[in-house]
């Protein structure tokens, strides 16, 4: 069975929404602070156990896999017609939509990186030798923000996906036309 351009928008929304779904879960499972015990000279942090961190990287690797997805969906040669890149990128709106995807993917993955990183962090370096220390976690609202963003990132492709659909549409038209020009020329110049 062929991949077709249907496989592979769902393949964008599916792996798009379970980035969406985990980001925004890993949010909400984030604790708020941690307990500070307090010791000689030293203040250990105890959190509890949440799967914020697992969550997070997940959510960021199936966004990984929505863009990959994405950007090789746009150059797949579907039914063994192979469309030059330059055919797909002289439309203006399949350029913006290309680099508007690459963009949010990119800030999605910084906004999902960042408090996923950040947490572990939190987790991992539980002793502090300052007294006045109070057992932060990550900032709030940049897991939940990023997932948005994750999500608004695999629209972007699927647009872009409809756009190069549409270009290459253009293309097959207009090599279609110049050979049916060519051998009309051809019968016509041929008979005279």
């Amino acid at each position: 069975m062929a991949v077709t351009m249907k496989h592979m928008a769902l393949a964008i929304t599916a792996l798009g929404v379970i980035s969406f779904l985990l980001g925004v879960v890993a949010e909400n499972k984030k604790p708020a602070a941690g307990t500070a015990i307090t010791g000689k000279g030293v203040v250990i942090c105890k959190y509890p156990s949440d799967p914020t961190v697992a969550l997070g990287f997940l959510s960021v690797g199936f966004l990984l896999a929505a863009s990959v997805v994405g950007y090789l969906s746009l150059f797949y040669p579907y039914k063994g017609k192979r469309v030059p890149n330059s055919a797909l990128f002289q439309s203006t709106s399949f350029t913006i939509f290309f680099n508007v995807a690459v963009f949010t993917a990119g800030l999605a993955a910084a906004l999902i990186l960042w408090p996923t990183i950040q947490e572990h962090s939190h987790l991992s370096r539980t002793v502090h030798h300052d007294p006045d220390y109070q057992c932060p976690t990550a900032k709030t609202g940049l897991l939940g923000g990023g997932a948005f963003v994750s999500l608004d990132s695999a629209l972007f492709w699927l647009v872009a996906l409809m756009l190069a659909d549409n270009a290459r549409e253009d293309f097959f038209d207009e090599t279609e036309k110049d050979v049916k020009g060519e051998l009309n020329s051809e019968v016509l110049g041929g008979s005279a």
